[in-house]
């Protein structure tokens, strides 16, 4: 047989149901954090009408709460406190039905989300719903601050800033400001703890991000908003880059700078301004005096070749709110004239010629070197001897000698020849045939002499 306490399951119902506890809530709740949300409730109980023991109590209690040593978070019982997180915001409806359990929670918070359930007492009557439980999920707020600007921004002018939220607290609870960003870098930070921003941008700080963060105090809910800036400035920055013909890489060049570039050369110049809006860029000889003559009204200057005259350029970058100019100076190195076919022929025929004489004078100088190494290794008392004929030659301008020996008793007037009589010359020629060196045969003969021909003219 099945027990009796297990016919209600049978039948689908509940054992708490079949004794007479019914709990009607719904048993998932969403909330914005700093919303409210009402959460209706009805609950029925046994009783016996003959006995009357006054309004019942009833308790709403966290999952896991001791009932008996934990405060509820919401009740009607005057001799029962509340938790001090929830007081003021979890508020029970009281009305003439007795059976209402409904739950009104002002100024969610992060903190509320869990899991509660629902206990009556009356008389000896003590009972917790825990069959159905209310299961309460609190959100961070889809809301956004908004930014709004009450003139445009413009470099150097100060403006204000304003952040605002249209989300109001159930419970009043209010709100912290704080912004964030590059073009905030420089201010105090004492002064980016507001609603109201007031600063002064920068050109630097056109397009960069500006946040506003909006926190809910007690609460770990950020709320936050970012833009980008549109400042408005005027032209800054300007540059200009160098490009040759045919070569993509650029040179970047400051101002008033200078560069050498021959007078042939083919070049871009390419001027590049910073500012907003865009401004408009004009090239100019010189500087761009008020009557002076625009050269191009784009940012690029083609320079095909330079002459005399064109070697300074100015670029004007100009907006609505200034102008900047940047100027480049370009010395022109000259190539020299070029050279007619005879004159190239002339140069040639000389350049062959000193190469001529260049080469003689090498054989030469061997030359030269040669018989000075050869002098330097020929035999003592052989000086005046020619090393390939063998033979001395030299003249001489003296007396003939008479045959019979000469008179020593003649004086030297006897033997001068008549004044005004020329000198009879003699000319000798010595041969040395066959000559050879010999070595000696004994030690005594150390040294041989041999005589040869000796021939007067």
């Amino acid at each position: 047989m099945v027990p009796l306490l297990l016919l209600p399951l049978l039948w689908g119902g509940s054992l708490q149901e079949d004794q007479g506890y019914r709990l009607l809530v719904q048993e998932s709740v969403t909330v914005q954090a700093c919303l409210g949300v009402y959460v209706p409730c009805s609950f029925s109980y046994p009783w016996s009408p003959w006995y009357y023991y006054g309004e019942p109590f009833i308790y709403w209690f966290r999952e896991g709460d001791d009932i008996h040593r934990s405060d509820p978070v919401a009740t009607n019982n005057p001799g029962r406190q509340v938790k001090p997180e929830t007081q003021g915001r979890f508020h029970l409806l009281r009305d003439r039905r007795e059976e209402n359990c409904s739950l009104n929670i002002r100024d969610a918070r992060m903190s509320d989300t869990g899991v509660y359930f629902f206990r009556v007492e009356r008389g000896d009557r003590k009972y917790s719903y825990r069959d159905k439980k209310l299961n309460l999920q609190v959100t961070a707020p889809t809301e956004k601050p908004d930014i709004h600007f009450l003139e445009a921004l413009e470099s150097g002018r100060p403006t204000n800033l304003i952040c605002h939220l249209s989300l109001v607290c159930d419970g009043g609870r209010v709100f912290s400001f704080s912004w964030a960003g590059d073009a905030l870098d420089a201010m105090d930070p004492e002064t980016l703890h507001s609603s109201v921003l007031t600063f002064t941008p920068r050109p630097q700080d056109h397009g960069t991000n500006l946040t506003c963060r909006v926190e809910l105090q007690g609460d770990q809910v950020t709320m936050e908003r970012t833009i980008r800036l549109n400042v408005s400035y005027a032209p800054w920055n300007l540059s200009i880059n160098l490009c040759f013909r045919n070569v993509t890489a650029l040179k970047a060049l400051q101002n008033s700078s200078s560069l050498l570039i021959s007078e042939s050369q083919a070049l871009q110049l390419l001027c590049v301004a910073d500012s907003n809006p865009p401004a408009q860029l004009s090239w100019f000889r010189t500087s761009p005096a008020l009557n002076a003559t625009r050269i191009s009204s784009t940012k690029i200057l083609e320079l095909p070749g330079l002459g005399a005259a064109e070697r300074e350029f100015t670029c004007r970058a100009q907006n609505p709110l200034g102008s900047q100019n940047t100027s480049l100076s370009l010395s022109v190195v000259w190539k020299p004239a070029s050279l007619t076919g005879v004159v190239r022929g002339a140069l040639a025929g000389a350049g062959a010629m000193a190469l001529l004489s260049l080469c003689l004078c090498v054989i030469f100088f061997c030359i030269v070197k040669d018989r000075r190494k050869q002098a330097a290794r020929r035999p003592e008392g052989v000086d005046g001897e020619d090393p390939v004929m063998g033979t001395i030659a030299w003249g001489s301008r003296q007396k003939p000698w008479p045959d019979g020996p000469p008179d020593q008793t003649s004086s030297p007037a006897e033997d001068a020849p008549p004044s005004g009589e020329q000198q009879e010359l003699h000319y000798a020629s010595l041969s040395f045939r066959g000559m050879k060196s010999r070595e000696p045969l004994d030690q005594e003969a150390t040294s041989t002499t041999e005589y040869s021909e000796i021939n007067t003219s």
